[in-house]
């Protein structure tokens, strides 16, 4: 039953993660800002651990990329990788941080994920994907300044979402 309900969850974020940023991106560079796409892949990995929010962080980007061509071509490989340290980091980070407050264990596995995320992504353009065209500038602006409302969003969501989940029950 547990994994039913993980397989279930799991492919509702994955079909948000393509249908989320469809009604964002009617505004100018919104993905950027605002992060639709991190919002499902955050919660499935705290939702229902560290595979299922592995696979939600594989499979939204590109589900997203081959139905409606967000993200671009060029962008896809770094934000793949970005959401799938997300997904597999939440869960991760959920099973292992210990506190005695459910919600501080929540939230530090939620800003844990969201950090270790935007390094993975700072390093993987650093050296593979924009190799010579990537500053430290260009990582602190992209992924805390520009990204600084979607942060705020997430961080008020996802813990949301994620009790709403627990109180109906309906976490694996």
């Amino acid at each position: 039953m547990k994994q039913r309900n993980a397989m279930i969850l799991t492919g509702l974020c994955i079909a948000l993660g393509v249908v989320l940023p469809i009604a964002f991106h009617t505004i100018p560079n919104a993905g950027t800002v605002f992060l639709p796409m991190h919002i499902p892949v955050l919660l499935c990995g705290l939702a229902c651990g560290p595979l299922y929010g592995l696979a939600c962080g594989i499979l939204a980007p590109l589900l997203s990329h081959f139905t409606t061509g967000m993200p671009p071509a060029a962008i896809l490989p770094s934000m793949l990788c970005e959401l799938a340290v997300y997904g597999l980091m939440a869960g991760l980070l959920l099973r292992l941080v210990k506190t005695r407050s459910k919600a501080a264990n929540l939230y530090v596995s939620l800003i844990g994920a969201m950090l270790v995320g935007r390094v993975v992504l700072g390093l993987l353009n650093t050296l593979i994907f924009r190799a010579g065209a990537y500053s430290m500038q260009v990582w602190l602006t992209a992924a805390f300044v520009t990204a600084l409302p979607g942060i705020v969003i997430q961080l008020i969501a996802v813990p949301v979402v994620y009790y709403a989940l627990e109180k109906a029950k309906l976490l694996p």
